[in-house]
């Protein structure tokens, strides 16, 4: 009598066939897609073996979301990926109700050890509960703890809710294994707890490293905890934040980057700054980690929870969800900076430069244009003087545009999809600071297909969003109100 298959095998079948029937002109050009079905957050992103490693929240069966799996795809470049098998299944008692997020190590034996949320379904008496579970393997096939979870709600500390326990992000540090997880206290709500093991199997909760006691939204989703140019970083996805009044935060989910100093011997953070991590559309649950060269490198899910459908997705993709260009992370005047990955460059063909341009009114410029691209343009404010307002439009036909308009008065940047095609009530525009640095305003756009990134005064803040528009509208297009800008661009068509 044939065996029957374990759900991981299963899924692996199942997730291999209906690949074969996606080609590669119906995916993203560098910016990674699940194989199939449904994606979001980022897991497990690593060097490992010679490749970076990126797992992601993943339900095979459907587009949309549905019980979490790991979808799994190796890199060299962070630009090209090739997928894996799934994975992870939920085909445990540990995990019955989904492998939710979590992260990866290199452990000192050569396997590669994974951290994620394993949820229990709800009971008689109870909700569903979320524990730490873990996985080892050699970066293909991996086996889960027979003891898992590994951290139970029981080693929670008091006033900490089993309910909200979530998103392990660990790392290896003096020979210690140590991981954030992300936990809700009915006081203090969302907040980062710090666990400590010796050998990845037995753990023992450490401090609460930091907390929202309301300011920062409510529950607080995906931590991550790193040293990055002498200071200590602490990322995390809040819920149901509040919008603030200087645009820093909007309304909704959002992610937040709290700079500090932190003590190893006592393990305390002190946290001195807030910020956003990105001011855009679609961006949620950042993950980083340390390329072989230092660089801290960053990779999120770039779509947002206001936007996702509840049906399958418009235009019968059989794949829904993307992940962010990697950016490589740095700190300068004690603010976060992001950068697309240098790596980018290597895409670099067919370049355009102007120089000096002056636009008055609308205006269409020879060779740039198009759809996958990475275009600067740098406005001399101070050579600019009678204009008042800087406008960009892209991804434009005779009927849609997205646009950015830059106030240069009142130093603010507009980010507005809401001419784009979309027939959704969602939120379609963003507003930010954007002063310029030294008399110049550089904004730096990065199109792949329906992804749009922006970044601002080489990546002083950044906006992220998915686009609408049909790939049919190529068109770019400058503008100016008030008086005319003095330009300078720098096209270069990806491929």
């Amino acid at each position: 009598m044939p065996r029957k298959m374990t759900k991981l095998e299963a899924v692996r079948e199942f997730e291999h066939k209906a690949a074969e029937r996606i080609s590669a002109s119906d995916r993203l050009q560098f910016h990674l897609t699940p194989l199939v079905g449904w994606m979001n957050d980022p897991n497990g992103f690593c060097y490992y073996d010679g490749a970076y490693h990126l797992f992601y929240q993943y339900h095979p069966y459907s587009t949309v979301w549905g019980p979490m799996h790991w979808g799994h795809a190796v890199s060299t470049d962070l630009l090209h990926w090739n997928y894996m098998p799934c994975a992870l299944a939920p085909d445990t008692v540990a995990d019955a109700a989904g492998c939710f997020s979590g992260s990866a190590v290199p452990m000192p034996d050569g396997r590669l050890l994974l951290m994620y949320t394993g949820v229990q379904p709800a009971g008689t008496g109870h909700k569903e509960l979320q524990m730490q579970c873990i996985a080892a393997g050699n970066g293909r096939d991996f086996c889960k703890d027979q003891h898992n979870p590994v951290i139970s709600t029981e080693q929670l500390p008091d006033g900490f809710h089993a309910v909200d326990f979530r998103d392990p992000k660990i790392w290896q540090e003096g020979g210690t294994y140590y991981s954030v997880i992300a936990c809700r206290h009915e006081k203090h709500q969302g907040s980062v707890l710090l666990f400590e093991s010796a050998d990845g199997r037995q753990w023992k909760f450490v401090s609460v490293l930091d907390s929202s006691c309301g300011e920062l939204g409510k529950m607080w989703e995906c931590p991550d905890f790193f040293a990055l140019d002498g200071m200590q970083v602490l990322l995390v996805s809040p819920q149901e934040m509040r919008a603030t009044a200087d645009s820093e935060f909007h309304a909704g989910e959002g992610t937040v980057a709290l700079l500090g100093l932190y003590d190893p011997a006592t393990h305390a953070f002190a946290r001195q700054k807030v910020q956003a991590v990105d001011y855009g559309l679609d961006f949620y649950a950042p993950q980083t980690t340390l390329a072989p060269d230092g660089r801290r490198i960053m990779v999120a899910w770039m779509q947002s929870w206001a936007t996702v459908p509840g049906t399958p997705c418009a235009g019968g993709k059989p794949w829904f969800g993307r992940m962010t260009l990697p950016r490589e992370l740095t700190i300068k005047d004690g603010r976060l900076y992001q950068t697309p990955v240098r790596e980018i460059e290597t895409l670099w063909q067919g370049k355009t430069e102007l120089s000096g341009v002056a636009v008055e009114e609308r205006a269409a410029l020879p060779g740039i244009s198009g759809r996958s691209l990475d275009l600067t343009v740098r406005i001399d404010v101070d050579a600019s003087p009678e204009c008042r307002r800087f406008t960009l439009r892209f991804a434009e036909d005779a009927a849609l545009y997205n646009e950015i308009r830059c106030d240069l008065d009142r130093c603010e940047l507009a980010f507005d999809r809401s001419h784009g095609g979309s027939r959704r009530d969602i939120p379609h525009t963003r507003h930010i600071k954007a002063a310029p640095q030294n008399g110049k305003l550089t904004l730096r756009l990065i199109l792949d297909k329906d992804c749009a990134e922006l970044f601002v005064n080489n990546g002083e803040r950044v906006l992220s969003a998915v686009l609408d528009t049909p790939l049919e509208a190529q068109g770019i297009t400058f503008g100016a109100d008030g008086g005319p800008v003095n330009l300078d661009i720098v096209q270069y068509t990806l491929a």
